[in-house]
C-alpha cells in the first residue's frame, strides 16, 4: 500500500470553530475546555473572538484605548483581561469570580492563564474580530502575543465552513 492510500484510509480529524462572544469567566472556560478537550483529540481547533470575548485575549494593563471619547469610554468601563472577568451569574460584587477561582485551584483545574497557554501550545488558533476591534479602539497589540491573525467575519466564515463542530459561546 502506498502513501496515498494509507493517507485516504485515515479518518480525517474533524475541524471545531468557537465563537466567543462572551467575555464572562464561566463561558470562556467553557470555551477553553471544550477547546484543549478537541486539540488532544487531534482536532484542528480555531477560536474568533469578537465583541466582549475580545476580553478574554486583551493584554493586562492600558486602561483607556481608543481613538475618541467613546471608544475611550466603553474601554474604561469594559477594562478586561483573563484575570479580571466577571461571572455570567453570582458575580457577587467579584467575589463570584474569586470564589470560583479558589474552588478549581483546590480541584487542580488550570485558571484560564494556564488554559490559553495550554491550547496555544496545542495548536489552538485565536483569531480577533476586526469589525469589534474597529468598533472598540483596539489594535493588534493591545490583545496577548498567542493571537494569531487579525480577521473579519468574511474570513472566519471561510473557516468555519470546513468545521462540522461550530459552538457560539
Amino acid at each position: 500500500m502506498n502513501k496515498m492510500e494509507r493517507d485516504m484510509q485515515q479518518p480525517k480529524k474533524t475541524p471545531v470553530t468557537i465563537v466567543l462572544f462572551s467575555g464572562e469567566l464561566d463561558k470562556a472556560m467553557a470555551a477553553f475546555v471544550i477547546a484543549t478537550a478537541a486539540a488532544s483529540m487531534g482536532m484542528p481547533v480555531n477560536i474568533f473572538f469578537t465583541f466582549w470575548g475580545l476580553n478574554v485575549i486583551k493584554k493586562k494593563g492600558g486602561l483607556i484605548k481608543g481613538q475618541n471619547w467613546m471608544q475611550k469610554m466603553l474601554n474604561v468601563v469594559n477594562y478586561g483581561h483573563a484575570r479580571k472577568l466577571a461571572l455570567s451569574k453570582l458575580n457577587m460584587m467579584g467575589m463570584g469570580p474569586v470564589m470560583l477561582k479558589e474552588m478549581m485551584g483546590k480541584k487542580r483545574v488550570p485558571s484560564l492563564d494556564e488554559f490559553i497557554k495550554m491550547a496555544k501550545a496545542m495548536g489552538v488558533k485565536f483569531y480577533p474580530c476586526e469589525m469589534s476591534m474597529t468598533v472598540m479602539g483596539l489594535k493588534k497589540e493591545d490583545f496577548i502575543d498567542e493571537c494569531d491573525d487579525v480577521i473579519g467575519a468574511v474570513s472566519y466564515l471561510s473557516v468555519a465552513k470546513d468545521s462540522n463542530i461550530n459552538l457560539f459561546i
